[in-house]
């Protein structure tokens, strides 16, 4: 299905450490990608049901600026040219000239208009098969939340871009609305807007599923992260964490209710 997240990579300061730390906290294999047509090295995160995303140091020198160690989502197209074209019309902005990535296909950075980046593919057929898999599996990133200054914006912008539909929208109060986005419904994530007083920037956060998120926030304090918030019971009776990485880097953790249906809300 186009417009769905297909991969997620780390941006990270020291490859190394990151790969430790994910490996022992969620149980993915670090594994060099098997081919040696690449300008870079690339590590790529194996799952239980083979690759979940990738790897990769932060660029050096002057380059280092522009680039914060970070995850980056990316959302399968099937007409890049097209879906910036359409993005740009709508104020997104391309950060970089379009990759060609061997026997991935051609990628893009994309920035919306609120600030947020994430990267587009249009696959080659060795690309296409990462999308078909089951999402609710232990070390799969299961739900992509934006963080904004305005949800329902940045909504009208990836609505138009990608095609992604409003499922469901979930009063937050003085917050304004959770919109619960995917297309032809699948849900892929939510949005939500930041509080103007934070001082977060606009970005996107993941959430990886666990089998067990009490014993992986203990993991995850004893390998030198962060909690941030939780756990938190979303409405579906479903639990998540939010907490940063020993470089620095947000990221999330999903532990699903019984129902296989079940999915990440707001925060509370």
């Amino acid at each position: 299905m186009s417009g769905r997240f297909v991969w997620h990579e780390l941006v990270a300061t020291d490859t190394a450490a990151a790969a430790t730390f994910y490996s022992d906290l969620i149980g993915w294999k670090a594994e060099p990608f098997p081919l040696e047509d690449l300008a870079d090295p690339y590590t790529m995160w194996v799952g239980c049901q083979g690759p979940v995303g990738g790897l990769m140091p932060r660029p050096e020198g002057r380059a280092a600026a522009d680039v914060r160690p970070r995850w980056v989502g990316t959302v399968e197209v099937k007409d890049l040219d097209a879906i910036l074209a359409r993005a740009g019309a709508l104020g997104g902005r391309l950060l970089l000239p379009v990759m060609d990535v061997p026997h991935a296909g051609r990628v893009a950075v994309l920035a919306d208009p609120q600030g947020a980046t994430l990267q587009v593919l249009e696959p080659t057929l060795e690309g296409a098969a990462v999308s078909a898999r089951d999402r609710s599996a232990h070390g799969e990133v299961t739900w992509n939340e934006l963080h904004t200054s305005d949800a329902r914006a940045a909504f009208r912008f990836y609505g138009e871009t990608f095609g992604w539909s409003a499922i469901e929208e979930i009063d937050m109060g003085p917050d304004g609305a959770y919109i619960v986005y995917g297309r032809e419904g699948e849900r892929f994530g939510g949005i939500v807007t930041l509080d103007p007083d934070s001082g977060e920037r606009p970005a996107w956060i993941y959430y990886i599923q666990v089998d067990d998120l009490a014993g992986t926030m203990a993991r995850a304090a004893t390998f030198g992260a962060r909690l941030d918030q939780g756990p938190l019971e979303v409405p579906d009776g479903s639990r998540v964490a939010h907490l940063t990485d020993p470089q620095g880097v947000p990221f999330a953790l999903y532990e699903a209710a019984w129902s296989a249906m079940a999915v990440p809300g707001p925060r509370a």
